[in-house]
């Protein structure tokens, strides 16, 4: 399936702008999905993700959480040092305004009002997705090595608003992250159950952080194979359902 690719500007609710990436199955999409970034921006890699999924028929929009301070920065994956600033710079309550502008965007600018809308983030991006669950309705959310959710340097823990998680969650984690320990993975799990909430863990012992992204070192073409199988079969099992 073929697609179709503009950038559009959203109105986020605390005065600011920000562009956003947008990419569209020519069909009638299935559902909606946000793509957040990693810490790198919206880079080819990010890019090429939406355009992945819009083969499958969802329309993508790919927000630049960085808008606030760097917008339209795209960094090499070898130049952390580029972008760490600017993830200090982010704020819950700024991502959650972001957030709801891009939902707001596929509910109200899209031209497709009834879509279900999921979510999808990697690394930085997935810690976002788990927030988005909490932040605005969604049919579901994926989370690829989210670090922070558990807390981090650079972000506080999410672990004690689990209760307000609101759809199904796969987290997909690699055995050998070792910016993500296992007691992180763990904390997650333990208080996914604690607040009772319907979530898959998923967890590739032979595969490093960012092993989906085909531009890193770290990429493992296999676990990320296995990682985008199960990810296409959990949104076409949630695309069209009820949303909180």
């Amino acid at each position: 399936m073929s697609t179709q690719t503009e950038y559009a500007t959203l109105s986020v609710a605390d005065g600011t702008s920000m562009r956003a990436y947008i990419s569209r199955p020519k069909a009638t999409p299935r559902g909606g999905l946000i793509v957040f970034q990693e810490a790198f921006g919206v880079n080819s890699h990010i890019r090429d993700v939406a355009d992945r999924f819009a083969r499958e028929g969802y329309l993508c929009i790919a927000p630049e959480l960085f808008h606030r301070t760097a917008p339209g920065l795209e960094a090499g994956y070898t130049d952390f040092g580029a972008v760490a600033g600017h993830m200090k710079a982010l704020t819950d309550p700024g991502l959650e305004a972001d957030i709801r502008a891009t939902h707001g965007w596929l509910k109200s600018g899209s031209g497709f009002p009834d879509l279900s809308i999921g979510a999808v983030g990697y690394c930085m991006g997935g810690r976002t997705a788990c927030l988005a669950a909490m932040t605005v309705p969604l049919a579901c959310s994926i989370s690829y090595y989210g670090g922070g959710i558990a807390g981090s340097p650079f972000f506080p823990s999410l672990l004690d608003r689990f209760n307000e998680i609101g759809t199904p969650m796969i987290y997909f984690w690699g055995g050998l992250d070792e910016h993500i320990g296992s007691e992180q993975v763990t904390a997650v799990n333990n208080a996914m159950r604690a607040a009772k909430k319907t979530w898959i863990n998923a967890e590739f012992s032979f595969a490093d952080h960012g092993f989906f992204c085909d531009a890193r070192a770290s990429y493992n073409a296999e676990a990320a194979a296995e990682a985008w199988a199960l990810t296409l079969t959990f949104l076409n099992t949630h695309s069209g359902a009820a949303t909180r």
